[in-house]
């Protein structure tokens, strides 16, 4: 991760800090399809999956066409925005986080969609493979994302 994190990397880190006081583990820029890359996946104690999308600015809301695209790989989905953020535009239909770099609350809970097994097992797999791969890369940082020193 770079030394100077980036506005949307900062309301994250607030996020993943809030969804481990809630029993959640968190990993950040997964995968779940390609041309989808969500900000973070949080796994819950019971299996549950939800996906948290970090936005800092109207410009960065506004320019995000794929969120749609998110609603099939979790259970539940959130915006995570700060408190300057112009909540009136996100759609009702969604959860909504109040972030900073330190904390965050979920100020409105997202509607469940319980994900079918087979699309539940694929990603579990996905969570732990990109879990390990980081930590892998932490202590080895010779190590690529695709595993291949």
């Amino acid at each position: 991760m770079p030394d100077t994190l980036q506005p949307g990397q900062l309301l994250a880190r607030g996020v993943c800090r809030h969804m481990l006081s809630l029993g959640f583990v968190t990993v950040e820029e997964l995968v779940p399809a390609p041309g989808l890359r969500v900000d973070v996946l949080a796994l819950g104690p019971k299996g549950e999956l939800w996906i948290v999308e970090c936005k800092s600015s109207r410009a960065d809301f506004t320019s995000d066409r794929k969120w749609q695209g998110y609603l099939e790989w979790a259970d539940r989905f959130f915006w995570a925005v700060d408190a300057e953020f112009p909540v009136e535009l996100l759609p009702e239909e969604t959860g909504l986080i109040l972030a900073d770099p330190y904390d965050a609350e979920v100020v409105r809970m997202a509607p469940e969609s319980r994900l079918a097994p087979a699309r539940r097992k694929v990603m579990m797999q996905k969570f732990a493979r990109h879990a390990a791969m980081r930590l892998q890369a932490l202590r080895d940082p010779g190590v690529t994302s695709d595993g291949i020193p």
